[in-house]
């Protein structure tokens, strides 16, 4: 009952009542009217209730010196304003700490949706083979040893290992990657990843809570949990603000004998300056990086930012747009062009589902090039395509696929297909009349800002280090497109978060940059996250505490500034708001000031912080 009744009076509409009442109060003051009851007493209940319940609740329940915070020296001084009559000095100290409250909860309030999106992700039943029969059962029915079978466009349950089948998985949940990875027999395959092809069978090794999604789940809310909220640099320093104030609001008594002047003391040395420095530099600066498309969810967040010495980038959808492409079209046989080349193949894989054969027909349409209707269409799951073109037999897949058919490399063109994967593209080899006629190479592409973007942040002094699953090569070469030097690959979800520890403990400030599901959990652990909020998933987007809404990475070196300038403000402004409270105690101690004069100079401290902060908001961090 007192909990909502405190909760209601701190709420921004009673707050601006009270602070009707505050300024009637002055004003009736200044023309020297006398009212039965000053308005001040309105915003003294108002305002003042909820930091008395503050300040109490953090006696009763805060830890050892916790239990002395800027409420209570606050509190002690409404009360000593309260005790001499000057009551505009009991509501103005209490009015400023209010509206300090609202701006830090309304800049630091964060939804937290992601963790329940993930836990959606899990597979609910699987389709256990049992004595050569089927039989669908709940997921947490399966046990270790039971054998699964899973068929095209289903979700693989638990993890476990391939008994029988080939076919290709969609592992971007676990690892982020582009393309689907081809798995055959004794290979590993991972809880909550989408078979895209051929029907398997899978020996269950790890269910329930030990599946690679349940842990992925678990390491997104430990993250969550560790992470502290940001505390209040007043509260900081209360430890030693409230002795500090009581002892000299004594010594003034003591040496001058005027409550007055000890009452002066208290009311300057409030710390709403203090109180207001920090969240009003945030509301700026989060305004700021609205305006650039760049959403900031917690002050903590910018804090953070401003102290970050590594930025590490996930690749796929990141560093890449999270696209394939053909990269390349390259000719073993004379009699052929690119065009003829490009042309066979689409046909070949016109009625493929595969990305690669889906990205290799969208580039021949792209380019006007025919793609003939094709007969005796044939596909084997993680291999390749056959099929009859215009009468000619044309096989589109791996090298695997073709030595099968009795198609063999040449050296020329095994050392083209050699380069092709040193620079980790996908390769789509085309043969017919059983010689190999061409190459087709895909690719992810580079956003063509990421270079610009690393050289950026080495002249900030920034590290840059690329995290990512794809396999060593790709990630290689892309990061040497990037201009990163420091690169760690085929990195499960739980080694993506040991990197970042790793980082950590070197004594580095990391901000992690991703957009996968998989990457929620470095997201989490990193000092500072940020998601790109345009085509990154929504789990994503709510474990970091930063979202890009373009996808723009050039984003990255302007939020950097903003972060240094937010938090070279918030220092400032504690300089300044403690250099006002020491002269004003120096005044209070000549008698140059009383407890209503004294409020109204820390409150023009206050105000001249805030429009500190506010030139945030319209500086160029271009």
């Amino acid at each position: 009952m007192i909990k909502r009744f405190v909760d209601v009076l701190s709420r921004l509409p009673m707050t601006l009542v009270g602070g009707v009442f505050l300024v009637a109060s002055l004003l009736l003051s200044w023309q020297g009217v006398d009212v039965p009851v000053d308005p001040a007493w309105a915003t003294v209940v108002i305002s003042g209730v909820p930091l008395l319940y503050l300040a109490v609740w953090r006696i009763v329940h805060n830890p050892g010196i916790s239990k002395i915070s800027s409420a209570l020296l606050i509190t002690i001084a409404m009360f000593a304003a309260i005790a001499i009559g000057d009551l505009f000095a009991a509501g103005e100290v209490a009015f400023i700490m209010a509206i300090g409250a609202i701006l830090e909860e309304r800049t630091t309030n964060r939804a937290r949706k992601g963790l329940k999106q993930l836990v959606s992700l899990a597979p609910t039943q699987g389709r256990r083979v049992r004595d050569g029969k089927e039989e669908t059962i709940p997921a947490e029915a399966i046990r270790q040893g039971d054998i699964l079978r899973i068929l095209p466009g289903e979700t693989v349950p638990v993890d476990g290992t391939i008994i029988s089948g080939e076919t290709s998985l969609d592992q971007a949940i676990m690892t982020g990657e582009s393309l689907p990875v081809d798995k055959g027999v004794g290979e590993s395959v991972f809880c909550g990843t989408l078979n895209r092809f051929g029907a398997i069978d899978i020996r269950a090794t790890k269910v329930g809570e030990d599946s690679s999604l349940q842990k992925l789940i678990r390491m997104v809310r430990d993250a969550e949990n560790r992470q502290a909220p940001m505390q209040r640099i007043a509260d900081r320093c209360a430890s030693w603000l409230v002795p500090v104030a009581l002892l000299i609001a004594i010594a003034a008594y003591v040496g001058t004998g005027n409550l007055v002047t000890a009452v002066t003391i208290l009311v300057v040395f409030c710390p709403c300056a203090l109180v207001l420095a920090t969240p009003t530099a945030i509301m700026a600066a989060i305004g700021q990086a609205t305006k650039h498309g760049v959403i900031v969810k917690s002050g903590e967040a910018l804090e953070a930012m401003g102290k970050v010495d590594t930025i590490a980038f996930d690749k796929t959808g990141t560093l890449t747009y999270g696209r394939l492409d053909v990269s390349d079209v390259l000719c073993f046989d004379a009699s052929l062009d690119e065009a003829q080349l490009l042309s066979l193949a689409a046909s070949a894989e016109s009625r493929s589902e595969h990305p690669l054969g889906k990205a290799i027909v969208a580039c021949a349409r792209t380019r006007d090039i025919p793609v003939p209707a094709p007969s005796d269409f044939r596909m084997r799951a993680g291999m390749g395509v056959s099929a009859q073109v215009e009468g000619r037999c044309v096989l589109c897949g791996s090298e695997k696929f073709l030595a099968e058919s009795g198609v063999t490399l040449d050296e020329a063109a095994q050392a083209c297909l050699d380069r092709l994967r040193a620079q980790g593209k996908a390769s789509v080899l085309v043969a017919g009349e059983r010689r190999c006629l061409g190459v087709i190479a895909l690719s992810d592409v580079l956003r063509p800002e990421a270079g610009e973007v690393t050289a950026r942040l080495d002249a900030m002094h920034t590290r840059t280090v690329l995290l990512t699953g794809d396999n060593r090569k790709t990630a290689a070469y892309f990061a040497a497109q990037a201009g990163i030097r420091e690169v760690r690959a085929e990195l499960l979800p739980q080694e993506k978060v040991e990197s970042i520890r790793a980082l950590q403990r070197e004594g580095r400030k990391v901000c992690m940059i991703g957009d996968g599901v998989n990457d929620a959990p470095a997201l989490k652990t990193a000092d500072v996250s940020v998601a790109m909020g345009g085509m990154g998933s929504d789990i994503a987007v709510e474990a970091a505490d930063i979202a890009l809404m373009r996808d723009d990475i050039s984003r990255i070196p302007y939020l950097k500034r903003l972060s240094n300038a937010t938090v070279n403000t918030i220092r400032c402004s504690i300089a300044l708001s403690m250099a006002i409270n020491f002269l004003a105690i120096a005044l209070s101690l000549l008698e140059v000031l009383t407890p209503t004069t004294g409020a109204l100079v820390h409150n023009a401290g206050s105000c001249l912080v805030v429009l500190i902060a506010a030139v945030l908001y319209d500086r160029k961090f271009e």
